[in-house]
């Protein structure tokens, strides 16, 4: 049975549209290896019905009022939702459906306790989600995930230095790239696909198969993101690139520079005239898209930011400090945390999402090996994905598809499905 391209595997437990214990032993892990994209979009940025930030429309269809208010203050009605979460969230039993430790022996394929394990034998705990197919060919850990649009490939590269690209028909690999050195990140908008990589980042058009390098930067790119025509990258230096796309020439100008941040970036996001960005400094800061100035400076985290997502006007950041903050602007426009979610582990990855349900879905990789899942905006736990070893890439494709890549190489390819006829893998 085919899902979106994908075949179920039964047996296996414009920005450019016209323009060419069950815990890892070695849990004291280096950040450097740590970070890395997480992909919550494809292309560029369009609102979801659950108010998720996401990029699959072309840019130029799309009016600014459909991203976010510019007067993006937030809803009182939703603060006063999570304000009033909080103490019931403290308070709150785990779901009794949802166990919190996978085999970690079975992932591997070793488990000798059969049936009498104390541990979960399933990839996934809950409901709503389905695994398809696993795509295996990376040597090491997935640093991107990418489905360009209009495109029947699906694009993966990790820290080995291979890009491969998938036939999203049979699941097979269609193709096998060496760049020769680490990659960081990935992302793409319209038919051009981004790779981060040491001091360069390579830029291929699947239309035109134009490609070439964007270079000058400063060690490894760890995070990208498109927003009106211009590509944002996180530098290894603690440097923002940012680099305008010239339709008439078919090439990128620049770059500009963000600078401010005294470690490495690593994660960006774009949303109502705002970029945000983490850092190993443990801030987040907040640049005006216009002016490209630095307007505020968040410091709430006390280890590495290591992730960002904008959902209904309000900012989401995770840390290695074992926490989710929720952030708001303030009536004085200034942004303040109005909720922090505590994990027992780091948070490596946010991705937001939306159910076969219309349900918006929070999905939080930490360093457990594990993305737990939330219901928002209560935070109420509806399932858990597991791994061998930490997800660190997470993508959402169209039709309910949902990739995840981890530090073993792997690539997952899920579905979300109605809870009635939703199954474990």
């Amino acid at each position: 049975m085919s899902y979106g391209g994908f075949t179920k595997d039964s047996g296996s437990t414009h920005v450019f549209r016209h323009h060419q214990s069950h815990r890892k032993t070695n849990a004291i892990k280096s950040v450097l290896d740590r970070v890395g994209p997480v992909n919550c979009d494809d292309s560029v940025s369009a609102l979801l019905p659950g108010g998720f930030i996401r990029r699959n429309l072309p840019l130029r269809s799309m009016h600014r009022s459909k991203l976010m208010p510019e007067d993006h203050r937030s809803s009182s009605k939703l603060n006063s939702t999570l304000r009033t979460c909080q103490p019931e969230l403290k308070q709150r039993l785990p779901n009794k459906n949802i166990q919190k430790k996978g085999c970690r022996y079975w992932l591997l394929g070793n488990c000798v306790r059969g049936d009498k394990c104390h541990y979960l034998h399933s990839l996934f705990s809950g409901k709503g989600l389905s695994m398809l197919v696993q795509l295996k060919g990376h040597q090491k850990a997935v640093r991107g995930i990418a489905l360009p649009s209009g495109s029947e490939k699906l694009y993966t590269c990790s820290k080995d230095g291979l890009l491969q690209s998938w036939d999203c028909h049979t699941g097979q690999c269609a193709d096998a790239n060496n760049l020769g050195c680490e990659i960081g990140s990935s992302v793409s908008a319209g038919p051009w696909v981004f790779v981060g990589m040491l001091n360069a980042i390579k830029v291929f058009n699947i239309d035109t198969n134009a490609e070439y390098y964007l270079t000058g930067l400063v060690g490894l790119i760890y995070a990208m993101t498109v927003e009106r025509d211009v590509l944002f990258a996180g530098a290894q230096d603690g440097t923002i690139y940012a680099w305008k796309f010239n339709p008439e020439s078919n090439s990128f100008q620049g770059p500009a520079l963000l600078k401010g941040h005294q470690g490495a970036v690593v994660s960006l996001v774009v949303g109502a005239n705002r970029l945000y960005s983490g850092s190993m400094d443990h801030n987040i800061k907040v640049w005006d898209i216009d002016t490209l100035q630095c307007i505020q400076t968040l410091n709430r985290h006390s280890a590495v930011v290591m992730s960002l997502l904008l959902w209904n006007q309000h900012l989401f950041s995770c840390s290695l400090d074992n926490t989710i903050k929720v952030w708001a602007t303030s009536e004085d426009c200034n942004m303040e945390v109005i909720y922090t979610h505590n994990e027992e582990d780091g948070v490596l990855a946010l991705c937001g999402a939306i159910d076969a349900e219309a349900k918006p879905v929070l999905l939080c990789s930490c360093n457990d090996n594990s993305i737990h899942l939330y219901d928002l905006p209560s935070f109420s736990q509806r399932g858990r994905i597991y791994a061998t070893q930490e997800i660190r890439s997470i993508h959402i494709g169209s039709g309910g598809l949902l990739f995840t890549g981890d530090e073993a190489g792997l690539v997952t390819v899920w579905k979300w499905v109605s809870e009635s006829g939703s199954q474990a893998s």
